[in-house]
């Protein structure tokens, strides 16, 4: 899967899942680690752990597995790192104080 439609992907399922806020932003030629980020903001923690677990069963399906996952157990940030795309869910407090879409 390339890695415009793995954004594409994983930002969809994220949206099934009923997350808000999702932005996915082009990377490719300003930082040599992922090629796209997808961020989206769950109403809540259970919410936030919901879009990880379907991302992950769903792309596990397709046969893609995450080089690896942080926050998953606290859930106020689940990073997941698909190498060519990394999915940020965060609650909405974690969004406002970090604010990485204005990074770039």
């Amino acid at each position: 899967m390339r890695p415009e439609e793995l954004a594409r992907r994983v930002a969809a399922i994220a949206g099934e899942k009923q997350a808000v806020d999702i932005v996915a932003l082009d990377m490719r030629g300003l930082v040599s680690y992922t090629d796209f980020l997808v961020l989206c903001t769950a109403r809540n923690q259970r919410l936030a752990k919901a879009i990880h677990d379907d991302v992950y069963a769903r792309l596990k399906a397709d046969g893609l597995l995450p080089d690896h996952v942080e926050g998953e157990r606290e859930a106020n940030w689940v990073l997941m790192d698909y190498l060519d795309c990394i999915l940020h869910v965060f609650v909405p407090e974690a969004r406002e104080y970090y604010r990485l879409e204005t990074l770039w």
